[in-house]
């Protein structure tokens, strides 16, 4: 488009604000038009000078518009321009700044023109070539910029230091350290090794690639070190979780008279301290030099602190540091709902979102995934369907995260159906969206559910991950699929290469236990490449307790008491195995060893949620407003299970009728009391804060024939679906 003006325009052409040429450019494409001047002066083609182009093309750069970009580059075409490396280069930027970086590839790719002769590479220079290297860097496409590294070599242009600081950001995004590598000997080899921030960059790389060595010894080799120099070797310490080198670097920073440590110095060492063994003292030191530089404001360095406190149990001073803050952001709240979970404050994890929303702040995908975790945690079905409506609302439905933590939920709420759908609606599915299914199923007692996704997901091309595992094996487990539980064991290190790990161990450990195999599951043990930790012990305990294997069993107690002296369970096994076998006086011993050990059983506690309101009961509780009739329900229950073939449990347990011991447990009190008040034909959804007994989960069958309904419990291990007299665990849990 030629732009036509008055003679007297012309000479002055050059003085005019970039800002108004844009402007006017800008109204020139929205004219149908072209401008003339009245008649009769003659109208001469006027060129704007390089100069006035590249002002406009930063002005463009800070707006980032992209239709202002495709009018510049028309008038670059236009006025021969386009072939300067200055305007080139300022037009590549401009259009990765406007977030089309396929217009800046095709923009580099595409030969140009320039008096009848095409220009393939004269025209690009190395600060072209680094200027798009360092643009796909920044969306991370790292593979592509070291191709784009190659080539430039391959047409004989030589990195400089700003290449290679662009070029090392890409190496570290790619994980492989070899690529890393060969860039350090093209820096040796160019002479820039001794580049302060060329260093730096080189420090951060072999950090992300998990080659701390390398990285340290780069930075001990630096002549010359800044700030930033000191944070990588900090944030690398602390990506490859060397947390008290993390800590001890940051002190030397403080003892650098040069250095003022900065946001992201404070940040990274109370991430650091929020993660180390007995790392609260240090952070509060930590928050008390923050203070002294007054930089307690930044929403960075406040939000780390936070988490610091959380993370360490601290979460009143967690809580203190949020409510002193005025300006709060999302990421703010989100610390505040992830700090209440993680110091088991579920129900105030949801008040804080709610409260969240009526501040009018709107919730990102970590604010949904937060709050949807601590709904499952308390099995808060009505909770969690607030929230789902609310991400319908904000349209996150589709975010493939919060569609993960959206299954996890329903399913563990005892909500398998919604669970299903929610998959089922969900596209782009990924392993974590998968595992959440299969997972699912897995805690519902689903087992044929489980192996037949898990070989869909194989189909679609997914690859299986740790926790994938984890759910398969313990779904074979639970079933008695010995054969195949092997199977899908030995194929995880041959097909799918995933290490395998405690978790994994414990399930074919617990699965030749629940079978009576003990002795091939304790030789299992003794045999494996790993050292066994409590859970594969744990698992193995249960089997003795159930099979009556007393010897076998003492041995494997006398291992845990020593892995994990404070854990009742283990005692309680113990004793239990030695009371069914009539040697009460080696039961006592061992509850004497409890006391001795101040290790104290947790008591049984079960929920029911009804209308809003959550009724909690214990053993004997008779705290309820209608404790009798309560009681006279349990009454009727006894009488018509009995009358079905229930025999209950006799013999003594401390003391105590063990039959009239066990007919008083919690969920049995929840269960009586919600076929008082359940509507008839809905589901009774029970929580337990321990494993169901074998007592309590035979009622439970009786009483869902008897009274013909279905009564859902959620204990610490799984769900418990009961029907028909029948449960869905299939009696193998």
């Amino acid at each position: 488009m030629k732009v036509l003006l008055p003679a007297k325009s012309a000479k002055t052409i050059n003085k005019i604000p970039p800002f108004h040429l844009l402007k006017f450019f800008h109204s020139l494409h929205n004219q149908n038009s072209s401008i003339t001047p009245p008649a009769p002066e003659p109208t001469p083609t006027v060129h704007l000078s390089p100069d006035n182009l590249n002002n406009l093309l930063n002005k463009a750069t800070q707006t980032k518009n992209i239709k202002h970009a495709t009018q510049i580059h028309t008038q670059l075409i236009i006025q021969d321009c386009i072939f300067l490396p200055f305007l080139f280069n300022n037009l590549l930027n401009l259009y990765a700044k406007c977030g089309h970086l396929n217009q800046a590839l095709t923009l580099f790719s595409t030969p140009i023109r320039k008096a009848r002769r095409t220009l393939y590479f004269e025209h690009k220079n190395v600060v072209t070539w680094t200027s798009v290297i360092t643009q796909l860097s920044h969306y991370n496409k790292p593979f592509k910029a070291l191709t784009f590294f190659n080539d430039m070599r391959r047409t004989g242009i030589y990195p400089n230091h700003f290449t290679f600081s662009a070029v090392l950001p890409a190496c570290a995004d790619s994980l492989v350290v070899f690529h890393g590598q060969q860039i350090h000997c093209l820096i040796c080899v160019h002479g820039f090794e001794s580049d302060l921030f060329v260093g730096s960059a080189l420090l951060n790389m072999y950090a992300k690639c998990g080659d701390m060595i390398s990285a340290k010894k780069v930075f001990d080799e630096m002549p010359e070190r800044n700030l930033v120099s000191w944070n990588a070797v900090i944030v690398g310490c602390l990506q490859n979780r060397l947390y008290d080198e993390a800590f001890a670097v940051f002190v030397e920073v403080l003892r650098e008279e040069s250095l003022s440590p900065d946001q992201v110095s404070f940040s990274s060492v109370s991430s650091a301290c929020a993660n180390m063994d007995g790392g609260l003292n240090g952070g509060r030191q930590v928050h008390g030099v923050i203070v002294k530089h007054r930089l307690v404001s930044l929403a960075y360095v406040r939000n780390s602190l936070m988490d610091m406190y959380f993370k360490s149990r601290c979460y009143d001073d967690g809580v203190k540091l949020f409510e002193t803050l005025e300006d709060r952001d999302v990421v703010t709240w989100n610390i505040m709902v992830m700090g209440c979970v993680q110091n088991d404050n579920f129900e105030e994890a949801c008040n804080y979102f709610w409260l969240m929303i009526r501040e009018g702040l709107s919730p990102d995908e970590a604010s949904y995934s937060s709050v949807l975790h601590a709904a499952a945690c308390i099995a808060a079905l009505d909770q969690g369907t607030l929230i789902h409506n609310q991400i319908v609302k904000a349209g996150f439905d589709r975010n493939t995260c919060v569609a993960s933590s959206l299954i996890t939920m329903y399913a563990k709420c005892g909500s398998l159906t919604d669970a299903q759908k929610v998959f089922k609606e969900s596209k782009d599915c990924n392993v974590v969206s998968w595992t959440a299914m299969i997972s699912a199923y897995q805690q519902h007692g689903c087992a044929n559910q489980v192996i037949t996704l898990f070989e869909d997901m194989l189909q679609v091309g997914i690859k299986p991950d740790y926790i994938t595992f984890v759910c398969l094996l313990s779904a074979c487990s639970h079933t008695g699929r010995i054969d195949e539980g092997f199977s899908y064991f030995n194929s995880m290190t041959k097909r799918h290469h995933v290490k395998p790990g405690h978790e994994h161990y414990a399930c074919i450990v617990d699965m030749l236990s629940r079978a009576g195999r003990l002795q091939e599951a304790k030789k299992f043990v003794e045999t494996m490449p790993i050292q066994a930790d409590a859970s594969i012990w744990g698992a193995l305990l249960g089997a003795c307790r159930n099979y009556g294997n007393l010897e076998m069993g003492r041995e494997v107690a006398e291992k845990l008491f020593e892995i994990e002296p404070d854990n009742p369970g283990n005692y309680v096994l113990l004793s239990d195995m030695y009371s069914r076998r009539g040697k009460l006086e080696e039961a006592d011993e061992i509850r004497r060893l409890m006391g001795v050990n101040r290790v104290r059983k947790e008591p049984g506690c079960s929920w029911l949620d009804v209308k809003n309101t959550t009724y909690v009961f214990k053993v004997h509780d008779r705290s309820h407003s209608r404790t009798h009739e309560i009681y006279k329900m349990l009454e009727k229950i006894e009488e018509l299970v009995k009358q079905k073939g229930y025999v209950g449990e006799t013999g003594s347990a401390d003391g105590v009728d063990r039959y009239k011991s066990l007919w008083y447990h919690s969920e049995k009190l929840a269960l009586a009391f919600g076929l008082l008040i359940v509507p008839a034909g809905a589901p009774i959804r029970i929580k337990k804060n321990l494993r169901t007994c074998n007592d309590c989960h035979t009622v439970m069958k009786f009483a869902s024939e008897v009274f013909n309904r279905e009564i859902i419990v959620r204990d610490i291990n799984r769900f418990h679906r009961f029907t028909n007299g029948l449960c869905s665990c299939g009696d193998y849990w």
